[in-house]
């Protein structure tokens, strides 16, 4: 049979979290699916829950799946589905690029690393009867034996590739995304791939390397010129948006000059502060919010995560940033080594002292292809691998400091003082509005979380462990 129907699939996590409420896709999905419609292929993009993908009606002569590790367990249940039913499936993805040969139990093929090359070379195999050997990043079953291609080389030239066709992408009934038609939505756009840093608990330079690429100013300009600055806000989806900046301050200038007039966020380090043209820029630019690594206050823990900030930087951000009225959503992470309960209580004292905006406290979370994973997985000190509660709202690995349980009830209190509703009026007194609605969200979110996760939590509790004295 020829592949003339790919379906591109994306699937959610089931449990509920922190992330639910701005719940975007990755843009890996709509990307090949363009790839795949401008080659003469009919394409589609598909994110949604597990259980919408099994009810629609999906025909596809090839089904690719996109899995990161909190999705691994409901990507493997849509893999199991279509497979069930002879349709071929190819998973792709971070867990699948770290983990190929547990993602090949539940499908035909894994390509690991950057697909935008691969997935088209082994369609155009399948079609022909070709030898699969040259396809870059496969991993197959040949009889009873596991064939592991080379990895693909990383995408040089990013201007190469076409913009995401959000028109594509199918989210579920009333969800549109880059629409003319809708009354707001969010639009990510990639600017930049790969990271300089080397965080221990971030597993992006094992998939996009640490040769940090990046778009044209004029590549990147003429995506944005599609879309309507009135009906879209946009996110630009860079795991560190200020990482080159002479590239982001061109980019910025010509926003500036040509007075787009997009509302935007971004991810960025606290590095970004040192630089006030920058942050000017920034605010000419429309930036409404950063959302920042922050990650620890503590010296100790920002040393064993080799983050290469100190304390001293993060309060000066946080300054700079304000000055200029731009949102700030600190991310905090709890559960390193050097961690106690007097340091995670440090850590949100310091951010309501700061007058953050608004906060995440997460857990500390290994995930596979970080070396953060490598290192507990030697030490036998993950608990399992139930990877959908790999999300960095659930302990998954044995800390030094704390019991598991310990480490939970830590972050479940964190939110719950963090969005207090006195600190949450507090923030609406001091005409932080959007700091305000998000932080009625984030209260509720707390005690529903708890709710929904009663299982769990009790199972923790009872459990016990902790490293030896």
């Amino acid at each position: 049979m020829k592949i003339r129907k790919i379906s591109l699939i994306e699937p959610t996590n089931d449990h509920f979290s922190i992330f639910s409420l701005f719940e975007l896709p990755r843009l890996g999905g709509i990307l090949l699916a363009t790839l795949l419609r401008d080659k003469g292929f009919s394409a589609e993009s598909v994110f949604m829950s597990a259980k919408s993908v099994l009810e629609r009606r999906t025909e596809a002569d090839l089904v690719g799946i996109s899995a990161i590790t909190p999705t691994a367990k409901s990507s493997y249940k849509v893999a199991d589905f279509f497979r069930a039913r002879g349709v071929p499936v190819v998973i792709g993805g971070p867990h699948a690029t770290f983990v190929p040969e547990e993602s090949l139990a539940h499908a035909d093929f894994c390509i690991r690393g950057e697909g935008e090359t691969s997935l088209p070379m082994l369609v155009d195999a399948l079609n022909s009867g070709a030898s699969l050997d040259h396809v870059p990043g496969l991993v197959w079953r040949e009889g009873s034996a596991i064939r592991r291609n080379p990895e693909p080389e990383l995408v040089g030239d990013l201007d190469s590739l076409p913009f995401p066709d959000f028109s594509l992408l199918d989210m579920g009934p009333g969800k549109r995304m880059g629409d003319a038609r809708a009354r707001r939505s969010i639009v990510p756009i990639q600017t930049s791939r790969g990271c300089p840093f080397d965080c221990i608990f971030c597993s992006v330079t094992g998939m996009f390397g640490r040769h940090y690429r990046h778009r044209s100013t004029e590549n990147v300009l003429s995506e944005l010129l599609r879309y309507d600055p009135a009906r879209h806000d946009i996110f630009f989806y860079d795991d560190n948006f200020a990482a080159d900046p002479h590239s982001t301050k061109t980019l910025l200038r010509e926003m500036v000059r040509q007075r787009l007039g997009f509302r935007w966020s971004a991810q960025v380090r606290t590095d970004v502060a040192r630089d006030p043209e920058m942050l000017d820029l920034f605010a000419q630019a429309g930036c409404v919010a950063l959302y920042v690594g922050f990650e620890s206050v503590d010296p100790n823990a920002l040393l064993e995560m080799r983050k290469k900030q100190t304390v001293e930087d993060i309060r000066r951000s946080i300054g700079e940033m304000r000055k200029r009225k731009i949102h700030i959503h600190g991310m905090f992470v709890f559960g390193f080594d050097s961690d106690t309960p007097s340091t995670t209580r440090a850590t949100v004292t310091f951010a309501l002292k700061e007058k953050i905006d608004t906060a995440q406290f997460l857990i500390l979370t290994p995930l596979p292809g970080s070396s953060l994973f490598s290192r507990l997985q030697a030490e036998k000190r993950l608990l399992d691998n139930e990877w959908d509660m790999y999300d960095g709202h659930h302990v998954k690995f044995i800390p030094r400091g704390f019991s598991p349980w310990e480490l939970q009830r830590v972050q479940i209190d964190s939110h719950a003082r963090f969005y207090s509703m006195l600190q949450v009026v507090r923030r609406l007194f001091r005409r932080r509005f959007l700091a305000f609605f998000i932080g009625l969200y984030a209260n509720r979110l707390n005690r529903r979380w708890q709710r929904e996760e009663r299982d769990y939590l009790g199972k923790l509790r009872g459990e016990g462990q902790s490293l030896p004295a």
